[in-house]
């Protein structure tokens, strides 16, 4: 009987990576320069209920999209673009990033450029000021913060719940090509219910107070030894220290990074003004940002570590 079992999961596990080599998938990031709000349409879904400045959408099967951004200010002009690309030039599937800009000459006119392009990586926590969805996946639900009315000086509670489907996720690779399978099952649904006391000042009417999610990768997990790696690589495949910048920033506005792997980063610039420029981005990226003092060691002039540490002061 146990042999038998042990069978049947090596079948299964066979046809699970055998489906994970012919169904490869790549990740698009699309952010706005100025800070524009927009929604984005793919192949006629519409991707995001609620603008964004900066959307992912994970898990893209096809090598093209025909894409279509709508501006919230109804102003700005949309931006049509067809057989937007998520494969570099051999096919491969990437993750790949593109910038919305406003034209110099016409500030309505909106421009949607390449950015960057970086190998799809396994594992990845985007940062909190990215919206992040799955391709044929619905939006998550929205929160709901109920408001109501009460007399002047009573104590009043605001309930904010926030329900998720659970489910199993899954993450293998098979020569080189990453898998995600997700499982949804209502054994694993739940929700969270956070309820606040707040206390009437004015107008007898009480609104609810939500605190701010944290901030950053602060006590997060950085990238694994593997991914950091081939992270690493990419950085160095590139060949002027502007590009190898803008890879890097693409990865750590991706992912978490300690120290150590900051440090690893810099060293690769040869410009001390490109391993400045990337130590400031990467503060937000950093996971013990207490111990952010050892990236000074990577600066040749002591002026640049003066420079990074009232930086980080003013923060």
């Amino acid at each position: 009987m146990k042999q038998r079992f042990t069978l049947t999961a090596f079948v299964l596990l066979l046809s699970t990576l055998s489906f994970g080599q012919i169904q490869p998938f790549g990740h698009l990031t699309i952010f706005s320069e100025d800070g524009d709000k927009f929604y984005l349409i793919l192949n006629g879904e519409r991707i995001n209920d609620v603008a964004q400045t900066n959307l992912r959408v994970e898990e893209l099967v096809q090598p093209y999209y025909n894409a279509k951004i709508i501006f919230e200010d109804n102003t700005r002009n949309e931006i049509s673009k067809n057989y937007l690309q998520v494969t570099d030039v051999d096919g491969l599937f990437m993750d790949v990033t593109y910038k919305i800009k406003r034209d110099k000459n016409n500030n309505k006119k909106m421009k949607l450029n390449f950015f960057s392009m970086i190998p799809v990586v396994q594992g990845f926590v985007p940062p909190s000021n990215v919206y992040v969805t799955r391709w044929g996946q619905p939006a998550p639900p929205q929160q709901v913060i109920i408001q109501q009315s009460a007399p002047v000086g009573v104590v009043q509670q605001t309930t904010t719940t926030t329900s998720t489907i659970g489910g199993v996720n899954a993450g293998v690779s098979v020569g080189g090509v990453g898998v995600n399978i997700s499982i949804n099952d209502p054994v694993f649904s739940g929700s969270t219910t956070v309820t606040e006391t707040t206390t009437v000042t004015t107008g007898g009417t009480i609104v609810g107070h939500q605190e701010p999610a944290p901030v950053g990768c602060y006590g997060a997990r950085p990238m694994n030894n593997g991914n950091f790696s081939s992270a690493l690589q990419t950085i160095k495949n590139q060949g002027f220290d502007e590009s190898r910048l803008k890879t890097a920033k693409q990865i750590a506005q991706n992912n978490c990074l300690n120290t150590n792997q900051i440090v690893e980063i810099c060293k690769i610039f040869g410009f001390e003004e490109t391993k400045l420029d990337f130590a400031k981005f990467a503060y937000d990226a950093c996971v013990e940002p207490q111990n952010y003092f050892n990236v000074n060691n990577v600066f040749s002039f002591s002026s640049s570590a003066d420079e990074l540490n009232d930086f980080i002061s003013r923060r």
